[in-house]
């Protein structure tokens, strides 16, 4: 896939801004922080610890429940703050200009990121958001279906039935196939659900509540079969796995910036595959969409009119973009699989049930400890102030390492998890 080199896009950067002379001072040192952040060459741990180092947790207190937040990289919560200040000293529409060419500059190294078109790309505020936009968004009728998985979140899950209850069409729930076998028992419980009514199949890629990773690829196929349009909740996947969206044929896909993405807060992604955007109807209408019914905004940019955002959040988003490509999605992805299977492997070894498959081909990196009914959140509370891990009670006990956990965090949990439930 094709993008802007860091340099280029940082040199970008430094030209969208040259009218404050303040802030083109800090993007050019960024630059140079930027070129010296990350050192490809370096192997094994040694890679893995300079990439620890980006972030400001300390030993005593270590996340691990990526599902739900992640911290940012230090650098781009400087960005943040930097360009916070930025328009807090100028907010006039003269300052503020430039941040609609740092948000294209992200827009489109993303775009690269997933291998789609730029104008396929909204930058919305999270991935409920997303979601509400495309269960809103589609034109459905009573009498037609919608064929959801019962692990779903509940932005791609109760949404889709809250919008049932007034537009009279019917929701149809897949339930996980239990013993789960294989990949095939996925696709073989979700086509048996689906019928001549089935109008959409709205996925979560891993699921935030067992772990379970579908077998995305076959499901977009089975259903495009059958002429129906799949919709992705991808929450749990990027910033974590390299997808190509353009491989993999979703019509929409979302997620969320402050998760395994490690960007700055309250900044979502919603794709919309091209042919799609016109069919799909805004979830709010605000400044900047037209004055018309058809908007004046270019392809997926029409879901972006949402009123005042916060610039120096999108604008930060295109550093946190320029260090993942420093890094590398294939790289992040081999990580995090690395340390989940660690993670899962030890915990089976110390006697304890997982709730989440061991097989790679059905998991990614969400990892859940079964709990005795009731224990959950008493034992995640243990965990942080025992332990120093931070987890979550969710499906049992949770646990989701990041890049930025090292195996000593791995072992740390391991070991805490079989004193609080052997």
């Amino acid at each position: 896939m094709s993008g802007l080199s860091r340099r280029s896009f940082l040199n970008a950067s430094v030209v969208a801004v040259a009218s404050a002379t303040a802030l083109s001072a800090r993007f050019a040192r960024a630059q140079t922080a930027l070129e010296q952040l990350i050192d490809p060459t370096l192997t094994g741990e040694s890679f893995w610890n300079q990439v620890r180092q980006q972030f400001l947790f300390t030993e005593e207190k270590v996340p691990m429940n990526a599902a739900n937040l992640c911290p940012s990289f230090s650098r781009v919560a400087d960005e943040v703050s930097a360009l916070t200040v930025d328009i807090d000293r100028d907010c006039s529409f003269n300052n503020r200009a430039k941040f609609s060419s740092l948000k294209e500059l992200a827009r489109e190294r993303i775009a690269s990121q997933l291998n789609v078109s730029g104008d396929e790309i909204a930058l919305v505020r999270n991935t409920s958001e997303a979601n509400n936009t495309i269960i809103s968004g589609l034109d459905l009728k009573a009498g037609d279906e919608v064929v959801i998985w019962q692990e779903n979140h509940p932005t791609n899950h109760v949404a889709w039935q809250v919008r049932a209850a007034r537009q009279g069409y019917t929701v149809r729930v897949v339930e996980t196939p239990s013993p789960l076998r294989s990949p095939q028992d996925l696709v073989d419980a979700f086509m048996a659900r689906i019928t001549d009514r089935t109008r959409v199949l709205a996925l979560t890629h891993v699921s935030n509540v067992s772990g379970i990773k579908l077998p995305l690829a076959e499901l977009v196929a089975a259903a495009h079969a059958r002429g129906i349009y799949v919709h992705v909740d991808g929450a749990q996947t990027w910033g974590a796995m390299s997808l190509d969206l353009s491989a993999l044929a979703v019509d929409s896909f979302t997620a969320s910036a402050h998760k395994w993405y490690m960007g700055p807060k309250e900044v979502g992604l919603l794709f919309v595959k091209a042919e799609n955007i016109e069919r799909i109807w805004p979830l709010t209408v605000a400044s900047g969409w037209g004055s018309g019914v058809q908007t004046r905004q270019a392809g997926a940019r029409k879901f972006e009119s949402l009123g005042q955002r916060d610039d120096a959040a999108l604008a930060a988003l295109g550093l946190t973009a320029a260090i993942h490509d420093a890094i590398g999605p294939e790289r992040i992805e081999r990580r995090i699989v690395e340390l989940s299977q660690k993670l899962k492997q030890g915990v089976a070894g110390s006697g304890l049930t997982l709730v989440t498959p061991m097989a790679q081909e059905l998991s990614f990196g969400v990892c859940i400890i079964a709990v005795p009914d009731g224990r959950a959140g008493a034992i995640a509370d243990r965990l942080y102030n025992d332990f120093g891990i931070a987890g979550a009670a969710t499906g049992g006990l949770r646990l989701c390492p990041g890049i930025y956990n090292m195996p000593d965090h791995i072992n740390r949990a391991i070991v805490a998890a079989g004193a609080l439930l052997v």
